[in-house]
């Protein structure tokens, strides 16, 4: 895939995929983060009525904010290299490299 489509194709939908860029401002580095799903159960959430004391509006699954690992745009075929899959938070994980530079300059 042609480095500009998967640039816009990574960037279309973001509030459902979940999917940015972050530049480190330390290293220069560039990184494409994507929230993967692992198919976690879809918990019913919305506005509760006390009336009926029964949740109304369903938004529990119109932004998801994740994508299906097999639906990832982060592959080696689409030119990624050193992909990695890690819990937590992927800001923490910059933050942390981030460190590991400084300490080793």
């Amino acid at each position: 895939m042609r480095r500009q489509e998967l640039l816009k194709r990574f960037l279309t939908n973001t509030d459902k995929t979940g999917r940015f860029i972050v530049s480190s401002k330390i290293t220069g580095i560039t990184y494409f983060v994507e929230p993967i799903d692992h198919g976690k159960p879809n918990t019913l959430w919305g506005d509760y009525d006390p009336a009926t004391q029964k949740f109304t509006g369903d938004y529990g699954n119109k932004s998801i904010g994740a994508v299906k690992e097999k639906d990832s745009l982060i592959t080696e075929e689409n030119g990624f290299i050193n992909i990695l899959t890690f819990k937590g938070s992927p800001l923490g994980e910059i933050d942390r490299r981030d460190k590991m530079y400084e300490s080793n300059q």
